[in-house]
């Protein structure tokens, strides 16, 4: 609660988790962006420090949809990991 009875009202906490990478589907629009050099370095990153910042991804049908986290998806792919730790957001209503 903010002083003079407002309140502060943000996203529901989210609970971080992993995922397996093999049920996450990356939408064609969002691939196109992928920079090889950017998951080159994150990956060399990972490899070093861990995977610092989750990813986001929504449910769809049978599978997870990237949201957020291409470039660190696509490391950790390439480093041969199965499962990405990341947070799972709510679709949005249209």
């Amino acid at each position: 609660m903010l002083g003079g009875g407002i309140t502060a009202r943000g996203p529901p906490m989210l609970e971080q988790k992993s995922f397996p990478i093999a049920e996450i589907y990356v939408p064609s629009k969002r691939a196109k962006t992928l920079d090889p050099a950017k998951v080159e370095a994150l990956a060399e990153d990972i490899l070093e420090h861990g995977q610092k910042v989750p990813i986001r991804v929504r449910a769809g049908k049978g599978r997870y949809v990237l949201q957020e986290g291409l470039h660190r998806l696509e490391a950790l792919r390439a480093l041969g990991e199965e499962t990405v730790e990341g947070y799972l957001a709510q679709a949005r209503l249209r």
